[in-house]
């Protein structure tokens, strides 16, 4: 619950009067907004004194006056500098006026110092000051000896026992601040609302919440006497009352209320902060005003309310929606420290979605911000991650060394994280320093084997030769370190990738790891590689390769290595021809990892395992996935554009079909794709011929295209020589067609090639088809000859048939 402090500005204001002799009417005017209560207007009329010609006494009383300004005013930096001048060393005032100001920038230490030592003309306001820092300092019991000594002060000693109550109270001491309350008879509305306040911070930590609730409610409802401080402090008592009844609905009306009417409150960061502690608790989330908020210009409420409208949305579960808001946020936000951790959530959400170059922008935003240092090593921590995850190893390192100087208390962590991003940087010196760095921090020995082990893992993920023998090294140096699961999984892998994979030494590896209480990441990494081990098999059982991808997806839900093990599960699916598996798995890889470059793979493949299936209209529902491809214009566009092409003619949209093509022809698509265009054009054509002979023209036209391309794969050159040969059949050119066919097998003897021969034998095979057909033997039994000694799976056919003419038409003297 927030805490309420004693008024110490107040005081000064109130109570410190500098006695330097007659002032002038000038230095009268300057100073009278002090005692009017507006510092504000006293510091710009003693900085316009100040610019005159004044005496020496008037110089340091108009300093002196300007310094108890600015800590009225809230610049207790600059009234610091002021006082710390020469010229006001020796003035009574002085001493309070430097605590005043330390105490107001938590420098606490340094306030009590001051404190101890006033002027008597400060006595008593000094003892509030001594006390108010002994309780920040974690020193109740001396504070409550000071707050005794003030009790019995006329202008003090109201507001001490109140200080006593709430201090008490902090202790878990309700009698003690009963008894100290009911002693209390308050002679303002200010101490009355105070009193009640405490009396309902009372009831509730005695659990009498409803009772609680009514105290606190009363004074929500007539606020009038009670200060900023204990309003704010109320709201929360307010919240934290039904939050433990478990009705947190019948509280944030009051908070609400609050930030209705007070838009530019300094405290609303820590109000919206508990609406949404509240909102979080309700069963039905609640956006409404948060949403209103954040479309009205009144600041910091707009920003704030966009921030807490974030967290709505992603409770709901609606990721996009809350993306939308944070950029529309980041556009017009107030350049305020407490934005700073609202970009921190911003930039979590673009990690986790391994938007790594978009999450270090936001977070060097965020750090310009001049957030606190426990929330800057939280940002310069996550930076560091970002960069590291996106292989910027020295910026990593850079991150993670600030992050180390903002929180010493986490310094080791974010000094092995130096270490290791230098190591990966391959900037051995710089590893060394940061190494040298941690060894001074503390660092025991388990981290000097985190050290070796890492820099042993970098060597094994940069395929280094020593990198078994550092492992190895490890092991024996290190041998009941936790994390040596870790490197015999390494050890695996490292045999694994060796050529040809050293399968059964893998699996020994894996077996070593599995006995030494393995780690979460071994666990991890050793589950991840067993599918790889089974799969690569020489006979691979693909049933126990999907159990195992299916048992690494349930234990390791969250792991970055999720999407390949869907991969491989839904590629395994596809290879048994279980399509509907398939589709399934490819989808769920689309859906997970929006972000991923693997989404577009998996939403091609999703398609094309639709369009496998059987099912009643699998080849629309194909379509539809395919155009959601195209969509993204990404890669796999003009891809997608070939397959719908293909679906539309397998449902007679040959028309359809052709558009298709034409669109990927006219494209930016890769040459292989036009190359698949072309030929999917050119077979339209063909099978137009049927009705209209002049659509083989029109075939023969793409499939020369496709043959006379530069550097074209044997594959398609002599698919499209076939294809030409045959168009040129049905157009009644058989010695036509017969030079195209031979084309492919006089190209496909060329010693320098890599033979082809699906497309080799069937051209060999109509080109000596044709022959006999025109009764010529002998080049017919030559074509067989080059196709029964070209090494192929069907050379036994051809020199079946070779034999077969030989016999029936006397060819031995060939």
């Amino acid at each position: 619950m927030k805490i309420i402090r004693i008024h110490l500005l107040c005081a000064t204001l109130a109570f410190c009067r500098v006695a330097s002799g007659e002032q002038s009417l000038a230095l009268n005017h300057a100073t009278q907004p002090l005692a009017d209560g507006v510092p504000e207007v006293a510091v710009v009329r003693l900085r316009a004194l100040l610019a005159d010609k004044l005496s020496a006494e008037e110089k340091r009383v108009a300093m002196t006056k300007l310094g108890e300004a600015l800590v009225g005013s809230g610049q207790p930096a600059e009234a610091l500098t002021i006082l710390n001048d020469p010229v006001c060393r020796d003035l009574p005032a002085t001493k309070f006026l430097q605590a005043q100001a330390l105490a107001a920038l938590e420098r606490w230490s340094e306030a009590l110092l001051l404190y101890q030592q006033p002027a008597a003309t400060f006595r008593a306001d000094a003892l509030a000051g001594q006390a108010e820092s002994l309780r920040a300092l974690g020193r109740t019991g001396d504070a409550l000896q000071v707050l005794s000594l003030l009790s019995r002060d006329d202008r003090w000693g109201t507001r001490a026992r109140l200080r006593t109550a709430e201090l008490l109270l902090a202790q878990n001491d309700t009698a003690g601040a009963t008894r100290e309350l009911d002693s209390i008879a308050p002679k303002s509305a200010v101490e009355r609302k105070e009193r009640r306040f405490l009396r309902a911070c009372i009831e509730l930590r005695l659990e009498h919440r409803d009772r609680a609730a009514a105290l606190f409610a009363s004074i929500l409802k007539n606020p009038e006497g009670a200060t900023h401080s204990v309003l704010v402090s109320t709201l929360f008592g307010i919240a934290e009352a039904h939050l433990q009844a478990g009705s947190p609905g019948a509280a944030d009306d009051y908070l609400e209320d609050f930030i209705e009417r007070h838009p530019g409150d300094p405290d609303l960061p820590a109000i919206f902060a508990k609406l949404d502690q509240l909102y979080a608790a309700e069963r039905k989330q609640s956006r409404h005003e948060l949403g209103r908020w954040s479309r009205e210009p009144a600041q910091p409420r707009r920003t704030l309310a966009q921030w807490y409208l974030t967290r709505a949305e992603l409770r709901l579960g609606r990721r996009d929606r809350a993306f939308l808001i944070f950029e529309q946020m980041r556009a017009d936000h107030l350049p305020r420290p407490e934005v700073a951790e609202a970009f921190l959530e911003y930039a979590q959400l673009l990690f986790e979605e391994h938007r790594f170059e978009e999450a270090s922008a936001i977070l060097e935003r965020a750090r310009a911000l001049g957030p606190a240092a426990p929330l800057r090593a939280r940002i310069d921590s996550l930076a560091g991650r970002a960069h590291y995850s996106s292989r910027r190893f020295d910026a990593a390192a850079e991150a993670f060394r600030r992050a180390a100087q903002s929180s010493p208390a986490s310094a080791d962590g974010a000094l092995f994280n130096t270490s290791i991003a230098w190591l990966q940087a391959g900037d051995s010196a710089q590893f060394v320093a940061a190494e040298r760095d941690l060894q001074k921090s503390g660092g025991n020995e388990q981290i000097r084997g985190d050290l070796e082990l890492e820099q042993a893992l970098v060597e094994a993920g940069r395929s280094e030769k020593k990198a078994a023998t550092s492992l190895q090294n490890f092991i024996r140096t290190f041998p009941k370190h936790p994390r040596t699961s870790e490197a015999w999984v390494a050890l695996a892998e490292l045999a694994f990738h060796e050529t040809p994979p050293q399968i059964e030494p893998a699996r020994q590896h894996l077996a070593r790891a599995a006995g030494q209480q393995p780690t979460a990441a071994a666990q991890e990494r050793g589950d991840y590689l067993v599918i790889w081990i089974e799969d690569a098999a020489e006979k691979p059982d693909e049933a126990k390769v999907i159990a195992l991808a299916n048992q690494f997806l349930q234990k390791h839900a969250a792991s970055a290595l999720a999407p390949d093990v869907r991969l491989k599960l839904a590629e395994t699916y596809y290879r048994r021809q279980d399509f509907a598996s398939a589709q399934t798995q490819f989808s769920l890889i689309a859906q997970q990892n929006a972000a991923s470059p693997l989404t577009e793979k998996a939403q091609f493949f999703a398609a094309q395992s639709a369009m496998q299936s059987m099912g009643s209209g699998s080849l629309d529902r194909a379509l539809v996935m395919f155009d959601e491809v195209v969509k993204k214009n990404g890669e796999w566009k003009w891809a997608a554009r070939n397959e719908q092409a293909v679906i539309e003619r397998k449902l007679g949209k040959t028309d359809d079909a052709l558009t298709l093509y034409d669109e990927v022809l006219k494209g930016d698509a890769k040459p292989a794709e036009k190359r698949e265009a072309l030929c999917g054009r050119g077979d339209i054509f063909y099978e137009l011929g049927a009705t209209d002979a002049e659509y083989y023209r029109r075939a023969i036209e793409s499939y020369n295209q496709l043959a006379a391309q530069t550097g074209v794969a044997s594959h398609w050159r002599n698919q499209a020589l076939f294809k030409k040969g045959m168009c040129l059949e049905k157009l009644k050119a058989p010695a036509e067609a017969l030079a195209a066919f031979y084309e492919i097998i006089e190209d496909e003897g060329r010693p320098d090639r890599r033979r082809e021969f699906f497309w080799f034998y069937k051209a060999g095979f109509n080109a000596a088809r044709l022959l006999e057909e025109d009764s010529k033997w002998q080049p017919a039994a030559a074509i067989y000859e080059k196709l029964a000694f070209a090494g192929g799976g069907r050379s036994e056919e051809a020199k079946a048939r070779l034999n077969r003419l030989r016999l029936e038409h006397f060819l031995w003297d060939m």
